[in-house]
């Protein structure tokens, strides 16, 4: 009968069973790293995402909000933005969140605003629906939204100072962000191109035929100039309510 050498077996036994205790902690380190990195990944992402909707609900400083915009009887028209036949503006952001605001027709008609009233954050609005007002020499102005959804944020500095309300209504002056699940929907129900025009240039010719004799194309620069900035100062107190619930559907 043939028998082992003990310590030769024993450190043959010993050695073994340490490799695969070596190995498995290696294996355990790269699932832990593994694990991390994914982690990591994750966290990016979600962070990138809450980066990009704080962007969007931010006041718009883009180049194209502060440039030369087509003029169309007297009043700015960006080609860029939808209009409702109410005089508000969208633009979508995102496949769901749409930024909203007055057009420069409605600001120049609003003229110096005393007080400014929009939703609350978190309210659902619905399109047409009376969503915001103004108070204009004592007389609340109505306006109706161009949007439907939740209102993800709102512009609290131009609440807290209402007279830049009208300073820059395509730009820094935008009023509300929506985040709108039917968005694409809402969109084929706002003007754009000829026909968003077609409402600047109708919109115009009538608030003409309401202002004084004196004052009517020349505050509406017909020339193709822009609209004098206190075109509401020429419109008759007694007519000014009447005459801002016809343009704001309202």
């Amino acid at each position: 009968m043939h028998f082992h050498k003990p310590y030769a077996g024993t450190r043959k036994t010993e050695s073994g069973p340490r490799i695969s205790w070596m190995e498995g902690k290696a294996m355990t380190v790269i699932l832990v790293l593994a694990l991390f990195v994914t982690f990591l990944v994750i966290e990016r992402f979600t962070n990138k995402r809450t980066l990009e909707y704080v962007l969007q609900t931010a006041p718009r400083t883009e180049a194209s909000a502060r440039k030369a915009q087509p003029i169309v009887a007297g009043f700015e028209i960006p080609e860029h933005l939808r209009f409702h036949q109410g005089h508000a503006w969208a633009l979508g952001e995102s496949p769901n969140l749409v930024r909203a605001g007055i057009d420069d027709f409605a600001a120049k008609l609003i003229g110096e605003a005393e007080e400014v009233n929009l939703p609350q954050r978190g309210q659902w609005i619905r399109q047409g629906q009376k969503v915001w007002s103004f108070r204009v020499n004592g007389n609340l102005v109505e306006m109706v939204s161009p949007i439907e959804g939740t209102v993800a944020d709102i512009n609290d500095e131009v609440v807290r100072h209402p007279a830049s309300l009208t300073a820059d209504p395509y730009g820094n002056s935008w009023l509300m962000t929506v985040q709108s699940p039917d968005a694409k929907t809402n969109f084929r129900n706002l003007l754009g191109g000829n026909m968003a025009r077609n409402l600047m240039a109708e919109s115009s010719r009538k608030l003409s035929s309401y202002l004084p004799a004196a004052h009517g194309n020349m505050a509406l620069a017909q020339d193709g100039g822009k609209a004098h900035a206190d075109v509401a100062k020429q419109i008759p107190a007694d007519k000014y309510i009447e005459i801002t619930k016809e343009f704001f559907l309202a």
